[in-house]
């Protein structure tokens, strides 16, 4: 192990809390109170500890840092293997900072078996970490399906009316598509002898002939929890019945598990197959642009439009990702990490009108700006970089994206120029859907009598509110940092991908 065992200290600690929050004895309100300063503490030691591994993490330097890897069942050949590198640090720091704004701002929306949820949210965020951190695809699977079952749990057990409908089906979609992954990594893992990344890698020499099996195999997984058109229809059910910080982490960390996965292991693994199914990805990555944007426009329930929008904005990621060029592979992450923020917020805005009204139906709104001037300031900037405004993060994301997508010949043809046209209509689709909820819900006359007792934000809303706009406006005025981070390793990514292809032809 080279490790200083801080990358294992970071994926365990929540169970601390959940330890912790077991051994509590009921006594009702004072115990409610107390599970939930103990779930807000472990998230946020939990995320100190993710800056920690932020600092000591060298950007400058390629390849696995922090490695830890030791025998866990030699006679298969697996380990327990955990590192990082540019790939994963971003998605780290997101996952650590969306589940700490996640716990404080369910305080006062979960009332019922509080135990039970934050016992939940904390080994939720266990699973998570493992996934961006595992670099054996044996360890990788069960964090994989570990998450599952949190989730499973936080949307059947805390969600809206139509929550075990929602659960079920968001269980078995990706149920479905983990078994072919799991087919795979068995077949890698016996043909190769180690279910190793970095092993599996230097001799993919030895299942070349299988790449374009493999590829589908865990592409399938991967896209469904993205999710790609067609393979989206689990996600508005799962999004509109989840409680508020069910539905953030879900849009802030979860959906970007798929698109990791296709960065962290179909490139690397699979790069010629990788290459061959690059346009009919960017063709279904656009159709989810455009099919995301209308159906958006159409939905009368405010968190259902806002949970069409990410498989129109996840579109952006998924072509990002396949122009397979440095400028699209870091605009697909960074606008991952932009979509965690920008539709995560959009999620709590709405959580908090709906603790409130007790609806979600855009009809029941209508001039809330009157009664909510500083919620409707906040929840403008937030509306305004989920749709791209330049000087918001969503811009930089989708520039970046359009740029890298205009210039991959190698993987798009010739005419990439047309799948970024195409793309580029969904800043447009964008700005219609979310301008038209936006003025429905907050602008025009306060004539509802319910609207009127609305209350504006408390501290803990305004901090929340105010985090998320930190990185918000950070990443739109001054994005460089973030590239740095990843830099290094797209560019290994990139290179490795060039070379493999031409040695495997």
């Amino acid at each position: 192990m080279d490790g200083n065992g801080l990358l294992s200290l970071l994926t365990f600690f929540p169970l601390i809390g959940v330890v912790a929050i077991l051994l509590l004895k009921p006594f009702k309100r004072e115990s409610d109170n107390l599970i939930r300063q103990i779930a807000i503490a472990t998230a946020a030691i939990t995320f100190v500890i993710s800056i920690i591994v932020l600092v000591v993490f060298n950007a400058d330097v390629g390849g696995l840092q922090m490695v830890e890897r030791v025998p866990w069942i030699p006679a298969l050949g697996v380990s327990y293997f955990l590192a990082l590198d540019g790939l994963s640090i971003l998605f780290i720091m997101l996952t650590t900072f969306i589940m700490l704004l996640s716990v404080i701002s369910s305080w006062s929306a979960i009332k019922n078996n509080v135990k039970g949820y934050y016992v939940f949210m904390l080994l939720l965020l266990t699973g998570m970490i493992g996934v961006f951190l595992a670099q054996d695809l044996f360890l990788f699977y069960i964090f994989w399906e570990f998450t599952l079952i949190p989730m499973y749990f936080l949307i059947g057990m805390w969600g809206g009316e139509r929550r075990v409908y929602a659960a079920i089906k968001f269980f078995l979609y990706t149920m479905a598509g983990s078994l072919l992954m799991l087919l795979a990594i068995l077949y890698l893992g016996l043909k190769v002898g180690t279910f190793g990344v970095p092993d599996l890698v230097q001799q993919q020499q030895l299942f070349a002939n299988a790449q374009w099996i493999l590829f589908l195999g865990f592409g399938i997984a991967f896209a469904i929890k993205v999710p790609i058109f067609p393979f989206h229809s689990w996600l508005p059910d799962a999004h509109t019945e989840a409680p508020t910080a069910g539905s953030v982490i879900l849009a802030g960390v979860l959906l970007k598990m798929g698109t990791y996965g296709f960065v962290r292991f179909n490139l690397p693994l699979f790069p010629q197959a990788s290459i061959d199914f690059a346009p009919v990805i960017a063709v279904l990555a656009i159709i989810g642009i455009i099919y995301g944007a209308i159906v958006s426009f159409a939905q009368k329930d405010v968190k259902r439009l806002v949970a069409y929008s990410s498989v129109s904005h996840l579109g952006f990621v998924m072509l990002g990702i396949f122009s397979l060029n440095a400028l699209g592979i870091q605009g697909g992450i960074l606008q991952g990490i932009n979509h965690g923020l920008s539709t995560g917020a959009l999620f709590f805005l709405v959580g908090i009108l709906y603790e409130q009204r007790h609806t979600r139906a855009m009809s029941a709104f209508g001039g809330i700006w009157r009664a909510m001037p500083i919620f409707t300031a906040l929840s403008l900037v937030v509306v305004l970089s989920s749709m791209g405004l330049p000087g918001l993060n969503g811009f930089v994301g989708e520039f970046t994206i359009l740029q890298g997508s205009m210039g991959a010949t190698e993987s798009l043809g010739q005419n990439a120029w047309i799948y970024t046209a195409f793309a580029a209509s969904g800043v447009i689709l964008a700005a219609v859907y979310l301008l038209w909820m936006f003025q429905r819900v907050f602008m025009g006359p306060l004539d509802k009598d319910e609207n009127r007792s609305l209350k504006d934000v408390n501290g803990r809303e305004l901090a929340v509110f105010l985090a998320f706009l930190l990185f918000i406006i950070w990443i739109g005025i001054y994005p460089q940092p973030y590239f740095n981070l990843m830099d290094t390793s797209v560019a290994e990514l990139v290179d490795y991908l060039g070379s493999a292809t031409l040695a495997l032809r």
